[in-house]
């Protein structure tokens, strides 16, 4: 896909400012930008528009607007530049923990938007792929624990060693096409119904 093909929401109540954004993106080449003004069922405009980018505009936001706009990061999970007049280390702080990818403070010119646009997207891919990692890592982590159990079942009930117990459920596991982990659970489960 193209840049030109890329889906750019801008949701901002002020079309002033929102045509400022507009033009920026149009400048550097996008031609797939749409405009939200109204606040009124965002979550379902922003779905029924389905971006791949969304920048939020907002121009003195208090803690109800910005919120909202967390909730709208936190759901959606697309790359989010947020554009604000001032701001709090907190109100960064909770951007950052929403998932906003960028957090611009009086960043509001025209060539300055292609710039923000490749930095929200690029900073959504890593912490994407930092996600995604922690998410492997943690499955690993359970799989290996669900598996000692399951090794621990076999090694008392059958009174065989660690090895053994280990290559049965591994041998179960090819014989089923399922991976040792569900093997193990399906084991830990049973073990834990008949007691």
């Amino acid at each position: 896909m193209s840049d030109a093909d890329l889906r750019i929401l801008i949701i901002d109540e002020n079309v002033v400012r929102a045509s400022i954004l507009e033009d920026g993106l149009r400048e550097a080449g996008h031609i797939r930008v749409s405009v939200i003004s109204s606040m009124r069922e965002l979550l379902r405009q922003i779905v029924d528009a389905d971006p791949e980018v969304i920048f939020i505009d907002l121009e003195n936001p208090n803690r109800d607007v910005l919120e909202q706009m967390f909730q709208v990061s936190r759901t959606v999970r697309r790359p989010i530049a947020m554009f604000v007049d001032r701001s709090d280390t907190a109100s960064i702080e909770a951007a950052i923990d929403a998932g906003v990818s960028a957090y611009v403070v009086d960043g509001l010119r025209k060539e300055r938007v292609k710039s923000i646009l490749d930095m929200t997207i690029s900073r959504f891919n890593a912490f994407n792929r930092l996600r995604e990692e922690l998410d492997r890592t943690k499955q690993a982590l359970e799989d290996r624990k669900v598996i000692e159990k399951a090794k621990g079942i076999l090694m008392k009930t059958r009174n065989i060693p660690e090895e053994e117990a280990y290559a049965l459920l591994r041998k179960t596991a090819m014989n089923e096409s399922r991976r040792v982990a569900e093997v193990a659970a399906g084991l830990v489960m049973a073990a834990h119904l008949l007691r």
